[in-house]
């Protein structure tokens, strides 16, 4: 019989906290894709709580399938022409599954960005299940110049002001024309409470069914949307 890993194996080992508390399975928008997935909330939370709560580190929003990143990836595989043979940016990759649809959808390469170990452990166990390579940077890339990216995704990004501020200047950054012509970023959110209501020009929709532990509901509408370098002034 296998001993299960001690609290502190898992401290030291991100890739067997997740293989510990998740199963792979595929996102309800996005079956092509299998991630390392969280089948019952609460005890994952708990877990994460009790095991992590030492270190500081931030709940495993990596183990859940936002709707966002799921709208994102969907539409990537359904118009893989706006990744093919592209540089492209997974930011705030959480469980890697943008970077993963765009890989899969042909992209030249994919750099997913976090700054929790956690997460950046998911997105390479999750981009080894697909059979998909993509490099995993952990830092705080917030504020830097453009490192070649075609294509920038930012799924789910608006929960919290100061953060959704800073984050949503810094992608009008990447938009705006430049001697390389600028990128194409893209944001994938349902509805957030700090998306900006200007500057953004809606592309596609989709329902996405959600768990009310996670969510207000069980479906929610979730908007691919391509971020502007300025914001639209307000009409009126």
């Amino acid at each position: 019989m296998t001993t299960p890993p001690t609290a502190e194996a898992l401290r030291q080992d991100p890739e067997a906290f997740i293989r510990a508390n998740t199963r792979l399975e595929a996102p309800p928008l996005v079956p092509e894709v299998q991630l390392y997935l969280a089948s019952e909330v609460v005890p994952l939370w708990e877990a994460t709580e009790e095991e992590l709560a030492e270190q500081g580190l931030p709940p495993p929003f990596w183990a859940f399938a936002w709707a966002g990143g799921q709208a994102l990836a969907r539409y990537l595989i359904d118009h893989p022409e706006v990744v093919r043979g592209k540089r492209v940016l997974d930011f705030a990759a959480g469980s890697g599954l943008q970077g993963i649809a765009a890989k899969l959808a042909g992209a030249q390469s994919v750099e997913a960005v976090e700054i929790d170990a956690f997460a950046g452990a998911a997105c390479r166990l999750n981009a080894a299940a697909n059979g998909v390579e993509i490099t995993v940077r952990e830092e705080d890339i917030v504020g830097s110049a453009n490192a070649g990216w075609d294509v920038v995704l930012a799924g789910d990004v608006c929960y919290e002001r100061p953060a959704a501020e800073r984050i949503v200047a810094w992608l009008r950054g990447l938009a705006a024309p430049s001697a390389s012509g600028g990128c194409l970023v893209l944001m994938g959110d349902p509805g957030r409470t700090y998306l900006p209501r200007q500057g953004l020009e809606r592309i596609i929709a989709y329902g996405v069914k959600t768990s009310r532990e996670l969510e207000d509901s069980d479906l929610r509408n979730a908007v691919v949307w391509k971020v502007a370098p300025e914001p639209e002034e307000a009409a009126g």
